[in-house]
């Protein structure tokens, strides 16, 4: 068959890297890919909103199924554009894809269904909002509604900084429209994990944990960022916790959907903060994270296309969904000054190394070829290194080893990436 993947990421990279190992590929496309997916697959200059060109083409080439990467066109409605040409798509319509694209919306939906979370309260004014805040028990958490490359998250300590918060979202419109509403909410304590699962609309199927490491500097310090780095599986997601997720949150959340008139088929990535009064939904992923990707997919045995398909099918409870009893690391290597400014075009050095390795892999994400066709950077995280190991301090180890394969000029990274490893 033939298969294109939208999207130009390292989860896109990982993505491709899994579809390509199943026997029923026969050509592989990304629009718009990038150097390290060009290895894989056949990259095209289309662009990830850019809709009736990607039907287009998938037309021309007469593409067995499409599947999309990010949350920006599957919010837009990338799947709707596919299903109303008659084009397989794994991704959940725009209906249900709200999911993530409305903070509002799923909190509206936890709350209705008796699924857990913090507490909250929802303003389409700032001026409503800066009165709430007056009385409200510090800190708090403000939530830009819509998309903001997972950085319109604000953790204010005192009524000063959530004050700030307020005007940053909803009057100076750092995230856009994003910021016409917030969501206020309750400061929850706990550790946070991710967790990955398919969905058919009716039923669902987790994959493993991850924890992700969403600041740009050691220590947790430094701004929010897409994601410095991750490990899989958690320590911290217990087989009690994996009960209690299963009774409470992660059917219920499916189930929920459906009797919205949103049938979700796709991913789900579940964000839990496991407090000490039981895991809560911190928020939901309507696609697969980044750079969580990078570490459940090497771990997982099945053919992805396999289960893709039943996705679509409906007939997900087929099928059996195993992942090696294993671990992985992935430590992101960014440009220096990211999230904010950065210089890119800098030739990257050193990725024959992975060639060949078992277990480690260079997934790009900020990347493109120059003129003379060398590998350069082009973004603020450029490579995720991953590296598997029979558990996650040996996994940890290989990818700071693997790390020092790869060079270019403002090569910055965390240097404790999994330090929670060390506490479970």
């Amino acid at each position: 068959m033939k298969v294109l993947i939208i999207g130009g990421g390292g989860r896109e990279h990982a993505i491709a890297w899994k579809v390509a190992q199943s026997p029923k590929v026969q050509k592989l496309y990304c629009a718009p890919g990038n150097a390290g997916i060009a290895e894989i697959a056949e990259c095209v200059d289309i662009g990830v909103m850019d809709f009736d060109s990607q039907v287009e083409f998938a037309r021309s080439k007469e593409i067995d199924l499409v599947i999309v990467g990010p949350d920006d066109p599957l919010v837009a409605g990338a799947a709707d554009a596919f299903i109303n040409a008659g084009i397989r798509v794994f991704g959940p319509e725009k209906k249900a894809a709200c999911l993530e694209g409305s903070k509002s919306f799923s909190k509206d939906l936890m709350k209705k269904y008796g699924i857990p979370t913090a507490a909250y309260e929802t303003f389409d004014s700032a001026e409503d909002a800066l009165v709430y805040l007056e009385t409200a028990k510090m800190p708090v958490v403000l939530k830009a509604d819509g998309l903001a490359l997972g950085k319109g998250v604000l953790i204010c300590n005192s009524l000063e900084e959530a004050k700030d918060g307020v005007r940053t979202l909803m009057l100076d419109k750092q995230f856009g429209s994003a910021g016409d509403r917030i969501v206020v909410e309750e400061f929850m304590v706990g550790r946070e994990v991710s967790v990955l699962s398919f969905v058919d609309g009716k039923n669902i199927k987790i994959m493993t944990s991850a924890q992700d490491h969403k600041r740009a500097q050691d220590g947790d310090q430094g701004l929010n960022t897409g994601g410095m780095g991750t490990f899989s599986p958690s320590p911290f997601y217990t087989e009690e916790i994996d009960a209690f997720c299963k009774k409470y949150i992660y059917q219920a959340t499916v189930d929920a959907m459906l009797s919205e008139n949103r049938e979700f088929k796709g991913i789900i990535f579940f964000g839990l903060m496991l407090t000490n009064q039981g895991p809560k939904v911190l928020e939901y992923n309507a696609r697969f994270g980044d750079p969580e990707t990078q570490v459940v997919l090497p771990r997982m045995k099945n053919d992805i296309i396999e289960v893709f398909e039943a996705c679509i099918d409906g007939t997900l409870n087929d099928i059996d969904l195993q992942f090696e009893d294993n671990a992985a690391v992935c430590v992101v290597l960014a440009s220096d000054g990211y999230p904010e400014h950065y210089e890119k075009g800098f030739p990257i050095k050193g990725l024959e190394r992975f060639k060949g390795q078992n277990g480690y892999y260079a997934f790009h994400a900020g990347s493109k070829f120059d003129k003379e066709q060398i590998p350069v950077t082009n973004g603020g995280r450029v490579l995720g290194v991953t590296a598997l190991g029979d558990n996650l301090k040996e996994a940890r180890a290989n990818a700071y080893e693997a790390v020092k394969w790869v060079d270019f000029e403002n090569k910055f990274m965390r240097h404790d990436i999994g330090k929670a490893i060390d506490e479970a």
